[in-house]
C-alpha cells in the first residue's frame, strides 16, 4: 500500500512538473514571438529555431545568464566582441560570455551570429519551414556540444507548434512590427489576424519559394536598417522614406536630382560636413538615388563583415552599412582604387584575417562622389 501512495505521489509530481514546464514555455513563447518573427525577416533565421534555442539556452529565460545579462543564447564573448562582458562555468570554468542591454539586442546578436559566420552558411540555403535539417545542421556546425542537442531542439519546436511563426513570417512577410517597435515586456497586438488567431489554429506546410525568401532576407542583412517600418517604403528602394539610422547613425534616402546643398540647409548643417559625413568631394545635384548621412558614420560596423553584390564598390558599402570608407580601407588594407570582387568578405568591425580580393580600376570608374 505504501509503495502504491508513493508511486502515485511520484506520478502526481510528474504531471505537476511537465504542466509548470508547459507555462513556462507557453509564457516565453508569448514573450517573445513577435521578436523572433521580426528577427526572421531582418535575418532570415527562422523563428521556430529562434524561439527554441531560447527556451532551450536560457531555460524559459530563467537561467543566471540570462537574468543577470539577458543573454538568451549562451553566446560566448569570441575574440570580436567588443560588448559588455560576464563570466559563468560551462565547458570551463569562469567563461566570458556576452551581455546585453535587452532581450532585443540578444535575439539580434544571435541572428547576426549566425548569419554572418561561415560555418553557419549552408543553413541559409535550407527551406526555412525545415527545422529539423536546421536543427541538425546547428549541431553539425558546432553550436552546441550536446550530442542530442537537435533532438532537444525539436522536442521543444513540436511540443508547442513553433514552426506556425516560421509559416506566418513567410505567409505575411510585411504585417510584423519591427524589432524597435516590440518590447520584452509588452507585446501589441497591431498584427495581421493570422497572427492573433496563431496559437488556435496549427499551420499547414506550405510551398515556400526559397530563392525569393533568400534575396528579402539578404537584402535586409546588407543593409541593416532600425527604426523602419514596413508601410511607406520607397517603390524605387528598400528604404523607408523619411529619416531613419543605419549603424546608429541617421540618414536618408534621396532621389536622382536631389541638391545635396538643399539637403544641408533642411538639416542645418553645413555642405563641406554633409560631404564629409558621405565620404564624398564636391557634389550638388545627385545623379543617382543615394544613401545620405546627416550625421557622421560611425568607425565600426554592427556586422563583423559585410559580403560584397555583384558591381557592389567599396562606397557602396561604406554607405550600406554606415561605416567610415577610410576605417573600411584600414580593416581591409584596401586603397580607394580597389574593386572588391562579388562574394568578397570586408570586415567592418576589425583587420580582416584574409584579405579581400580586388581589382585596381581607373579612377574615372570609381564612383564619382567618393574620395
Amino acid at each position: 500500500m505504501l509503495k502504491k501512495n508513493f508511486s502515485l505521489l511520484i506520478g502526481c509530481l510528474m504531471i505537476t512538473f511537465s504542466f509548470a514546464q508547459k507555462e513556462k514555455g507557453e509564457a516565453y513563447i508569448s514573450k517573445y514571438k513577435n521578436i523572433a518573427m521580426s528577427e526572421m525577416m531582418r535575418s532570415g533565421v527562422p523563428a521556430a529555431i529562434t524561439l527554441a534555442q531560447g527556451i532551450l539556452e536560457s531555460q524559459y529565460g530563467e537561467s543566471d545568464l540570462c537574468l543577470q545579462s539577458n543573454n538568451h543564447f549562451g553566446i560566448k564573448c569570441k575574440t570580436e566582441w567588443s560588448g559588455d562582458k560576464v563570466y559563468h562555468d560551462d565547458d570551463a570554468k569562469n567563461e566570458c560570455f556576452r551581455s546585453y542591454p535587452s532581450a532585443e539586442a540578444s535575439f539580434k546578436d544571435h541572428s547576426d551570429f549566425l548569419r554572418n559566420r561561415p560555418y553557419y552558411t549552408s543553413l541559409f540555403l535550407l527551406d526555412p519551414s525545415d527545422y529539423e535539417s536546421w536543427a541538425y545542421g546547428l549541431k553539425q556546425a558546432g553550436y552546441a556540444t550536446e550530442k542530442d542537442y537537435p533532438q532537444k531542439l525539436l522536442k521543444v519546436i513540436n511540443d508547442y507548434n513553433l514552426n506556425q511563426y516560421t509559416l506566418l513570417v513567410l505567409k505575411t512577410k510585411h504585417n510584423f512590427p519591427s524589432i524597435d517597435e516590440t518590447s520584452n515586456t509588452t507585446i501589441t497586438n497591431s498584427v495581421s489576424p493570422e497572427l492573433k488567431v496563431a496559437k488556435e489554429v496549427k499551420a499547414k506546410p506550405v510551398v515556400i519559394n526559397i530563392n525569393e525568401v533568400q534575396k528579402e532576407t539578404e537584402d535586409t542583412r546588407t543593409s541593416p536598417v532600425t527604426k523602419k517600418t514596413f508601410k511607406n517604403i520607397s517603390s524605387s528602394n528598400n528604404y523607408p522614406e523619411g529619416v531613419f539610422t543605419i549603424n546608429h547613425t541617421k540618414v536618408l534616402y534621396a532621389k536622382a536630382g536631389t541638391s545635396l546643398l538643399s539637403l544641408a540647409n533642411q538639416f542645418d548643417i553645413s555642405l563641406s560636413k554633409l560631404l564629409d559625413f558621405n565620404d564624398m568631394n564636391e557634389a550638388d545635384i545627385l545623379d543617382n538615388g543615394s544613401l545620405i548621412f546627416i550625421e557622421k558614420k560611425l568607425k565600426k560596423g554592427s556586422s563583423d563583415f559585410h559580403v560584397v553584390a555583384n558591381n557592389e564598390s567599396l562606397y557602396d558599402v561604406c554607405q550600406k552599412e554606415g561605416v567610415r570608407l577610410e576605417n573600411i580601407l584600414e580593416y581591409n588594407s584596401l586603397k580607394k582604387n580597389m574593386q572588391p570582387l562579388p562574394g568578397e568578405k570586408i570586415y567592418l568591425r576589425m583587420l580582416a584575417p584574409i584579405h579581400p580580393r580586388a581589382i585596381t580600376v581607373s579612377t574615372n570608374t570609381i564612383n564619382n562622389s567618393s574620395k
